[in-house]
């Protein structure tokens, strides 16, 4: 197991970090800022009114992998239970049977290659479905969009994988905007791209571990078994965005609680047979002596969650609520507690920002752990 203190080297030393790091992953994490708004810019060249000039429809479908999924469960987590579309995300290559001409389908992919994408694509088109891609330049995908008359957003080849949740998501809030699912003000991809540009600030290799959020949640998470409780869907989405970097990237295994879903697995977890058997967590502490991973809870808030969460047949009923007695649980069982890009002022963000700042936070802390651990070079051919 790497030592703190040797983490903290790497992590404070640019030049090992760029050696590290052949992908150029942190630069791509730095960058998400700019993904937004050279996206929203290739979203309005390609004409989004083709798609919105019909109206509602009755569903939406998106077809998506990985990190697709991700921005298509956003969506549908910012939309909630209230939305007069039905929002379903599906993996492809086939459509869902019910699909027809009164639904959308949207195909994310940052490659826009290969039969998850290109074979949904032609099947939108055979059944009279109107039909958006998103996916790389002169890619396949677009061939197909063209062959539909179907508009196209064609995201440069320079996009890094496991980084490109921005350029998927942007269209996405842009559809969102153009069908009137959501309102200009919720979905403002300017204060979006400032606040991924204020983290790349806090965040980047150029700010030391001591006041730097997301080298210090990679040196906390450096030995420990992250338990993550999300407050509400819309955390709970990023939650599992964060389990899926942390475990891709680092090799980390994550577990993630929804509250107030979960709350009653999370208290059991937090209380159960890995928590520390006494004594507060000590940082400074000799690694060698540990016998395993020790766990830590990851809270990521979400204050627009609402006060309930269904119709009062949970207790608590709330996301908050519960939230509230997994840290009481935590602390009982003297398990560390880190908040996600909790530093700030995280209440003079709206809701996406705030989401923004939080996964680009858990961006930077799994490339750092990666990079600790050396895990890029290792996984190169």
């Amino acid at each position: 197991m790497t030592s703190p203190e040797l983490a903290e080297e790497v992590l404070d030393d640019f030049e090992v970090l760029r050696a590290r790091d052949p992908r150029g992953l942190l630069p791509a994490v730095a960058g998400a800022g700019a993904q937004v708004r050279e996206t929203a810019r290739l979203t309005e060249e390609a004409d989004l009114a083709r798609v919105t000039a019909g109206g509602r429809p009755r569903g939406l479908v998106i077809v998506a992998r990985r990190e697709g999924a991700v921005a298509a469960q956003v969506l549908r987590a910012l939309l909630g239970p209230s939305s007069p579309v039905t929002v379903d995300v599906v993996p492809g290559p086939d459509l869902p049977v019910w699909t027809g001409p009164s639904d959308i389908t949207v195909v994310a992919t940052r490659t826009g290659a290969g039969r998850y994408a290109v074979t949904p694509a032609y099947e939108a088109a055979r059944r009279g479905v109107t039909l958006l891609g998103i996916g790389a330049d002169d890619a396949p995908l677009r061939a197909a969009c063209s062959t539909a008359r179907a508009p196209y957003v064609p995201l440069p080849r320079s996009r890094v994988r496991h980084t490109t949740l921005w350029s998927l998501l942007t269209p996405m809030l842009e559809l969102a905007v153009g069908l009137e699912l959501v309102s200009e003000g919720t979905a403002d991809l300017e204060a979006i791209a400032t606040a991924l540009d204020e983290v790349a600030t806090e965040c980047g290799p150029a700010q030391e571990s001591f006041v730097n959020p997301a080298k210090t949640l990679a040196l906390e998470l450096l030995d420990a078994l992250p338990v993550i409780a999300a407050e509400g869907p819309l955390a709970g989405t990023a939650a599992t965005r964060i389990a899926d970097q942390l475990a891709t990237l680092a090799g980390l295994p994550v577990t993630t609680f929804r509250m107030p879903d979960q709350r009653v697995a999370a208290c059991a977890v937090l209380r159960g047979p890995l928590a520390p058997q006494g004594g507060e967590d000590d940082f400074f502490r000799d690694r060698a002596e540990d016998t395993g991973r020790r766990l830590r809870l990851l809270t990521v808030r979400d204050s627009d969650a609402g006060e309930h969460d269904g119709a009062g047949e949970r207790e608590p009923r709330s996301a908050r609520e519960a939230l509230h007695e997994a840290l009481r649980s935590a602390a009982a069982a003297n398990v560390p507690v880190s908040g996600l890009a909790e530093h700030g002022e995280p209440e003079r963000y709206g809701r996406l920002a705030r989401l923004a700042r939080q996964l680009s936070v858990a961006d930077f802390t799994a490339v750092y752990l990666a990079l600790a651990l050396d895990t890029e070079r290792a996984a190169q051919p």
